[in-house]
């Protein structure tokens, strides 16, 4: 067994969480960002305070950068942010409501297939806990010894996944029996992936209606991280291409966009405020939206989306504008994150046979 790291505070959240009620020699831990602890200006400033410290999200020099961000950017932002966070807050934060229900779902797929050689599974965030270093220690301290790591970010960046894995590598800098260790960096064009985006669409169209453009959102980034080699990009437009293919659509049915940029920076474009403002002023009068570099549904596509965007387009003339949700805890979602865990290694072959 492993001793406890040095440094790493005890979390109620993960410690708290259920044991198994089996003995696993396997854990996946499934990391999503994290929101506020509540929708409040103080819980909203704690949050922003550490996420956008992360030198992996706001890559300035922290002596010029904190200040900045202590002095101006929380004060302005923090009451405002908190009163969109309460707009769509039902008990919990949509994100952690959804990833717990993701996390028990997947543990009963694994469960099914695969009985007591099934990995545990987890749920850590980036920020605000539970946290990534707390999750690894409790799982070593339960004698589990491989761990497979699954950021739910579909497309690879160092804003999400690699400040992931930088959480990750300082916590086991401090472990002296480290586990078998799995990273999984991305499944942008896992055919399993595709093919649920693309049913999702489907279902909306058979159910509301089909728009006569698809416009897919995927979240921005600045526009220097991918000069500097970031595939963020590369991967949102790949995605975006196999799932227009599946879904039979020609190039002039669909348009890809960036979302939610912060600050005077140059981001991906083009911006989907500006998308849909072209949109609706070319005549364009219904449109279906989906994000896919979204998991799961969170302040972005529950409130930019549905509300802040929604009123861009229709004040440019649009007439409908329909969102269609993240995967959230659909079965086909579940299915392939199931499939991305049995080809991480971590379950014994033989088991894995059997689930296949």
């Amino acid at each position: 067994m492993a001793p406890r790291a040095q440094g790493v505070a005890v979390d109620a959240s993960v410690t708290a969480e259920q044991s198994p009620g089996w003995q696993p020699g396997a854990a996946v831990i499934l990391v999503n960002l994290g929101s506020p602890r509540a929708p409040t200006p103080a819980a909203v400033a704690a949050f922003l305070a550490e996420f956008l410290s992360d030198q992996r999200v706001v890559e300035l020099p922290r002596l010029l950068w904190q200040p900045v961000l202590r002095g101006i950017v929380i004060p302005l932002r923090a009451k405002r942010v908190a009163h969109a966070y309460a707009s769509i807050w039902d008990g919990d934060s949509p994100l952690r409501a959804i990833a717990l229900r993701q996390r028990e779902r997947l543990q009963q797929r694994l469960r099914a297939s695969l009985g007591d050689a099934a990995p545990w599974v987890r749920l850590a965030m980036s920020y605000q806990g539970p946290s990534i270093a707390a999750t690894i220690e409790d799982c070593q301290r339960r004698g589990i010894e491989r761990i497979v790591v699954l950021p739910l970010y579909p497309q690879y960046s160092a804003t999400t996944t690699a400040a992931v894995f930088d959480q990750v590598a300082r916590h086991l800098l401090h472990t002296r029996s480290l586990p078998g260790l799995h990273l999984v960096r991305d499944y942008h064009d896992a055919p399993g992936y595709i093919a649920a985006l693309a049913a999702s669409v489907r279902e909306h169209w058979d159910s509301q209606g089909r728009g006569a453009h698809l416009l897919l959102s995927f979240h921005g980034i600045p526009e220097v991280n991918v000069r500097k080699g970031d595939p963020y990009a590369r991967q949102c437009e790949r995605t975006a291409r196999l799932l227009a293919d599946e879904l039979g659509l020609g190039d002039g049915d669909w348009t890809l966009a960036y979302q939610s940029r912060f600050g005077r920076q140059r981001w991906l474009m083009p911006y989907t405020n500006e998308t849909l403002h072209r949109l609706a002023a070319d005549g364009v009068r219904s449109v279906d939206v989906l994000c896919p570099a979204f998991a799961a549904d969170c302040l972005e596509t529950l409130e930019e989306m549905v509300v802040e965007n929604r009123a861009v387009f229709l004040e440019a003339g649009g007439a409908e504008y329909r969102f269609i949700a993240c995967l959230n805890d659909r079965d086909d979602h579940i299915a392939m994150l199931h499939d991305i865990v049995l080809a991480s290694g971590c379950v014994d072959r033989r088991a894995r046979d059997r689930a296949d």
